[in-house]
């Protein structure tokens, strides 16, 4: 059994660990509240300009704009990756990167090449790890979304779209259903979906029978003012930055959720250990206090 010294240095240990855990806790959860607000704000901007541009897909302008062009024989696709710059929030990075890692070797399988963009540390360590094809990265991208900074790293896989080097772009997040729950998810950024489906709604407003249904029934056209290709340019812009800052913000309301989650899990460990070794370490003193009072009465009797 460890000496009683040690026990106390123990107890000392795992307490001051419990002690920044509990910091970590309160900092995540005054995060929390704002990234989540910030988040809810942008929900309604991004669900509006996707449902637009699959509208747009189901129209008959005069202009076709190369992201409205869905094209069959996909031979490379671009991929980003948004991860947290920080660790200690759970098993939430390793759930997204285990999912985008099932889909680039699906996306092998089939012979495509995938070239990847990292928006966060975390993101471009595992890709780099993998030694998957990196174009381009975005890191410490601090407690709010900076769409100045996003645009950058985006840019290089959408030109790449526009050249015809890449058939499709994909953006991985995780997508914030509540404090306790944080999905990953793989949404397709470009080309313009077909779909009516929110990824980053908890429940989707559209089933695909209603989805259906609104395709056979109703026809998209609109009038441009001044001209399609100027309203169609600044829409799908607007489109894919709305998009992805989106998908930041998912991802930063997920990260402080899980943080909170996971800090307060250490926490109450760390109590029950503390609680634990007290019980050892009382036992231990108690075993200790009897030993010198039985010496001290046998050598009284001896004498």
């Amino acid at each position: 059994m460890a000496g009683i010294k040690e026990i106390r240095t123990k107890i000392k240990s795992v307490q001051n660990t419990r002690k920044i855990t509990k910091a970590m806790e309160m900092v995540a959860a005054s995060k929390m509240r704002k990234a989540q607000d910030r988040m809810r704000a942008g929900r309604p901007y991004a669900t509006k300009v996707r449902e637009i541009a699959a509208h747009l897909m189901q129209a008959h302008p005069d202009y076709t704009h190369p992201f409205m062009i869905e094209r069959n024989d996909v031979k490379g696709v671009g991929i980003v990756l948004v991860t947290t710059d920080k660790g200690l929030c759970g098993g939430l990075n390793t759930n997204i990167t285990r999912l985008v890692l099932s889909r680039i070797k699906e996306f092998d399988q089939q012979g495509i090449k995938v070239q990847t963009t990292a928006l966060g540390n975390k993101g471009l360590s595992f890709l780099t790890r993998i030694g998957a094809s990196l174009v381009s990265q975005e890191v410490q991208l601090g407690d709010a979304p900076n769409l100045e900074r996003l645009i950058g790293a985006i840019k290089v896989q959408v030109d790449d779209f526009i050249d015809g080097k890449i058939d499709a772009v994909y953006v991985a997040t995780n997508r914030f259903v509540n404090t306790m729950k944080q999905e990953p998810s793989f949404i397709r950024l470009l080309p313009l979906p077909s779909g009516l489906a929110d990824p980053f709604q908890t429940e989707s407003s559209f089933s695909k029978e209603e989805d259906a249904v609104l395709k056979s029934k109703y026809g998209w056209d609109y009038i441009y003012e001044p001209d399609s290709k100027s309203v169609i340019d600044d829409l799908l812009q607007r489109y894919v930055e709305g998009l992805v800052y989106q998908a930041v913000a998912e991802n930063m309301a997920s990260e402080q959720s899980a943080r909170m989650v996971a800090m307060k899990a250490a926490s109450d460990n760390a109590k029950k250990i503390i609680g634990e070794l007290e019980l050892v370490y009382n036992k231990t003193r108690q075993a200790a206090i009897t030993k010198e009072i039985s010496e001290i009465v046998g050598g009284a009797a001896a004498v």
